[in-house]
């Protein structure tokens, strides 16, 4: 071994760590781009949609309605941007269905506290997500990827339909029937994907890896 250098400038024993530097836009990239941009946004708007959905004011579900849908928007575009631009990150992949979660368990509560949606309903679909997560973190320490159903999808689209019907509904009567129409929708995509879930998750552990101690 080659003694240092005095041009080097660094004694005999010295660690020089020359990617440190070099890494710190990559992290930087990974937290700071345009997907994770939103993401973050969709969850700063979540106390504000509480906050102006339970707040007495003159025209609140029409700011309520617009914040939530500026936030499920969002929702859209972090990931169309994160395909489309290849900036998938793990910190996206984590915050994403947080932020999802969020913002309709903040949502659909909301509309339990203002007497708009049956409360026993509202149980049963954020239920659904405790519980498909729970199977998921399952699959997970198994070395296993239950992929996103098409059912979990088509819910989402119907939990955005089914809040802004109910938001509408508490001003405007003649959605209340539609809203609750689309209420009882969404609960029906919540159980039918988490047994679609289940199913997936029984496949790929129980049958596969009998042997796997859970």
């Amino acid at each position: 071994m080659l003694p240092p250098s005095p041009q080097s400038g660094y004694s005999e024993g010295t660690i020089v760590v020359e990617s440190a530097p070099a890494s710190r836009p990559q992290i930087s990239n990974e937290i700071w781009n345009l997907p994770n941009a939103l993401t973050l946004f969709r969850i700063f708007l979540v106390p504000f949609l509480v906050v102006v959905l339970l707040t007495k004011f003159s025209g609140r579900e029409y700011a309520g309605l617009a914040i939530f849908l500026l936030a499920a928007i969002t929702d859209f575009f972090d990931g169309y941007f994160a395909r489309r631009y290849n900036k998938m990150t793990k910190l996206g992949a984590l915050l994403d269905p947080m932020a999802d979660k969020l913002l309709m368990s903040a949502a659909f509560i909301s509309l339990v506290e203002l007497g708009i949606a049956r409360a026993w309903m509202i149980v049963i679909i954020i239920g659904r997500e405790f519980a498909v997560d729970g199977l998921r973190a399952i699959a997970a320490q198994q070395g296993v990827t239950i992929a996103a159903s098409p059912l979990g999808k088509t819910k989402t689209v119907s939990q955005v339909v089914a809040i802004s019907l109910l938001i509408l509904s508490y001003q405007l009567g003649e959605f209340k029937f539609m809203s609750e129409l689309a209420l009882w929708v969404v609960m029906l995509f919540a159980l039918v994907s988490a047994v679609d879930y289940f199913i997936k998750f029984s496949k790929a552990i129980l049958l596969d890896h009998p042997s796997s101690s859970l």
